[in-house]
């Protein structure tokens, strides 16, 4: 089932963010995304997020910010079992045109993406981390 955030969602999402976001980004230092975890747990109260779940537990979540995807995220032990792309389906049949950023090193991510039917637009660098990505576009 998908639904929208609900405050007493909050830990359980950020946790999933943080723990993502380690394994997924290891060109990254976790001491970064350590650093955030506070942040994004007010962020995620302010955003526009839907939650995944089964079995009365969150499996992953999806936010936005408008037409922005800020992320798609799944549990570690979960992930390659279609619960991104239930997320992102949910999201295509509310929007006309989504965008997103992902690192150039996160291949994984970025096949999914094409898969979905987005496409590199623009490269840059993201100013937080260094980090070269490519942002990308569905419509």
């Amino acid at each position: 089932m998908i639904r929208k955030l609900q405050k007493a969602d909050v830990i359980k999402v950020a946790d999933i963010w943080l723990d993502s976001n380690v394994k997924t980004h290891n060109f990254i230092p976790a001491r970064y995304w350590e650093s955030n975890y506070d942040p994004v747990k007010e962020m995620l109260l302010q955003a526009e997020v839907y939650v995944y779940e089964s079995n009365g537990e969150i499996q992953g979540f999806i936010g936005l910010n408008g037409e922005y995807i800020e992320g798609i995220f799944v549990c570690d032990k979960l992930q390659s079992q279609g619960i991104g792309k239930l997320l992102l389906d949910f999201i295509k049949e509310r929007r006309t045109g989504l965008s997103l950023n992902v690192y150039e090193k996160n291949t994984r991510a970025i096949h999914f993406y094409q898969r979905e039917g987005f496409e590199i637009q623009d490269e840059g660098i993201d100013e937080a981390t260094g980090e070269k990505d490519y942002v990308m576009i569905w419509q």
